[in-house]
């Protein structure tokens, strides 16, 4: 899964925190706008989102951010990363994390089937937390026995004891930034990224 394509877009998100405008003291009129901080489906981008006028969110919820689709979104507003999050957001991570994974996961059962070597004293495999050469070595002959069909089976047939957890993990450092190589995040470019979701027009 890595090196996809840093200008694909997120079709849909998933609500970390709904962060309210800022308020000061001296003027009881709300300033700014309501913000949505999200993580995308497909490629775990964290997302920025400005909702439509009078709607509720919630934690959890799933909506659209493509364009012209009915949606409790109006736009996404940028690009953000790990630093960039609220308190509430980085506390609902791990669990809508959970939640992706569990929804697509064929896509993950899929890596443990068809992850391939990095160099020749290193497997892709092996930047999963918890899984060294000995597991490694495991689940590479388990699967050319036959195919995994789904976490249960990779748990019952290696000494993996909770995939789900471990790809959930590894998704989360990878957020954090972590890691060197990217197997399921949306690969950092800093530089690009406010300017690609600026040229997004908003939904009207």
């Amino acid at each position: 899964m890595e090196g996809q394509q840093n200008r694909m877009f997120e079709t849909h998100a998933y609500v970390l925190s709904v962060v309210p405008p800022k308020e000061f003291l001296r003027d009881s009129r709300p300033r700014g706008d309501t913000i949505v901080q999200g993580l995308g489906e497909s490629h775990f981008t964290l997302l920025e989102m400005i909702p439509q006028r009078g709607v509720k969110l919630h934690p959890q919820e799933r909506v659209s951010i493509e364009r012209n689709s009915a949606s409790k979104i109006d736009h996404v507003k940028r690009r953000v990363f790990f630093e960039d999050l609220v308190p509430e957001s980085v506390a609902g991570l791990a669990l809508v994390i959970e939640i992706i994974v569990t929804k697509h996961e064929h896509k993950f059962v899929q890596f443990f089937n068809e992850a391939q070597p990095i160099t020749t004293r290193m497997h892709s495999l092996q930047l999963l937390p918890g899984i060294g050469q000995t597991l490694m070595w495991a689940i590479l002959e388990e699967r050319k026995r036959v195919p995994f069909k789904n976490f249960e089976d990779i748990a019952g047939r290696t000494k993996l004891q909770n995939p789900k957890k471990i790809i959930a993990a590894r998704i989360f450092d990878e957020l954090k930034e972590d890691v060197k190589r990217w197997l399921f995040v949306r690969p950092p470019k800093r530089e690009d990224d406010e300017q690609n979701h600026r040229d997004r027009p908003a939904r009207r």
